[in-house]
């Protein structure tokens, strides 16, 4: 037996997930499948800090609060940060970004993932979109105008639509045989959350090594401003050497590396280590099949914009999906998906192409480059108003917005 629905969203991550809710009210028979139980804990507010965070945007938190999911985040855990300070460790460049620049309460928002996907989740319960947890896919074939996806437990769904929000290494898009552009960056991240002995003042720091970026994110528990999430990018041979050091001289060299911005770091917790790959789907669509989110670009984390524009892709989607159901379009026409393809992909490679760039400048050790980059941080630091694009295009106040991300 076989159970049919419009659209398939194959993957219940955060960005799956956004998009489910966002296309509750369209009439449209929404199924959401993920491997996980799609079970809900209760938050223990005392708990260790989840590893992976996201730093959210305004125009995310916009998106989230629309869905109804942000009252929900922000009850659990979220850290609010106004400014943002980046320096290059080998030389005396520093920029400095900040809320009140464009007269706005934050930055953005430092988020762990779990914290974010359980906001997501309390409103899919309350939903009437159709939840298929422990559900791995097996097969994914074609079937006359539709997609026929067979699960390992041998239940069967057909659709005309499926989305692949199943993540960097996508079931869907291998199975679907879509073509990527990808290369290693030859650089691990370790991240972690830490406690130091300062304050971190509401402030996102960013140092640039020799070996890669080092950034200390604002973390809050019970208005305890010295938690910082850390994401530590640095070569390979490098990254095995300080995964095997012990807690002490973990802390030591951790603090070494950021020049002590923050005092000293007394406490670190478990540390985990990612090997770093840049991916980009050729195409986001074909006939029937949409990829979104890391299933079609991951993107190194040296900004933290992965999951911003992945519900930028969400809400795009959505609005592309919906536009095209009022008119009586066909939703799995190419024609109609290439909307969504058309709006998101240059927006993503450029800002893919863009931290790239700025990635390579800083590891380079070039003495004109190096001059580059210093010379560069000073200039854009002595220049308010270049400041203040860059913030308010962050925050997404400015730029092509779909409807749900809109101040």
């Amino acid at each position: 037996m076989e159970t049919r629905a419009d659209v398939l969203i194959v993957g219940a991550g955060m960005v799956g997930s956004a998009l489910a809710l966002a296309l509750r009210h369209s009439g449209l028979e929404v199924h959401l499948l993920d491997g996980g139980p799609l079970a809900l804990k209760p938050f223990d507010a005392q708990a260790p800090f989840e590893p992976r965070v996201s730093a959210l945007s305004a125009a995310s938190q916009r998106i989230l609060e629309r869905l109804g999911a942000w009252q929900g985040i922000a009850g659990r855990r979220v850290s609010p940060y106004t400014d943002m300070h980046v320096w290059d460790g080998s030389g005396t460049g520093h920029v400095h970004f900040s809320a009140a620049s464009v007269h706005a309460e934050v930055l953005g928002h430092i988020v762990e993932n779990r914290v974010v996907q359980d906001g997501l989740l309390e409103r899919l319960h309350d939903s009437d979109i159709g939840l298929w947890p422990n559900a791995r896919l097996e097969q994914l074939r074609r079937s006359g105008d539709d997609w026929l996806l067979t699960l390992a437990d041998g239940r069967k769904l057909r659709t005309p639509l499926v989305v692949a929000a199943d993540g960097a290494n996508s079931a869907v898009r291998r199975l679907a045989g879509c073509a990527t552009r990808e290369w290693n960056y030859l650089h691990h991240a370790i991240v972690t959350s830490v406690r130091c002995s300062a304050a971190h003042a509401a402030t996102a720091w960013q140092r640039f090594t020799d070996d890669g970026p080092l950034a200390f994110l604002p973390l809050a528990r019970d208005g305890n401003q010295q938690w910082c999430s850390i994401v530590w990018s640095t070569t390979p041979e490098q990254a095995e050497r300080v995964m095997a050091l012990d807690d002490a001289a973990f802390l030591k060299a951790l603090e070494r590396a950021f020049e002590g911005r923050l005092g000293s770091v007394l406490h670190a917790d478990a540390r985990l280590c990612v090997p770093l790959r840049q991916r980009h789907a050729k195409r986001y669509v074909d006939e029937g099949l949409v990829l979104i989110g890391d299933a079609a670009h991951t993107i190194h984390p040296l900004a933290g914009q992965g999951v911003n524009l992945g519900f930028l892709d969400a809400a795009v989607l959505a609005q592309v999906l919906e536009d095209a159901s009022r008119r009586g379009e066909r939703l799995a026409d190419v024609k109609v998906l290439s909307r969504y393809e058309r709006r998101r992909m240059p927006h993503n490679l450029a800002l893919m192409g863009a931290m790239e760039g700025f990635e390579r400048l800083f590891q380079a050790d070039q003495l004109p480059l190096r001059w580059l980059r210093n010379s560069g941080l000073k200039l854009i630091q002595h220049m308010p108003d270049a400041k203040a694009l860059f913030v308010r295009q962050a925050l997404g106040l400015i730029g092509d917005l779909p409807p749900l991300a809109k101040p």
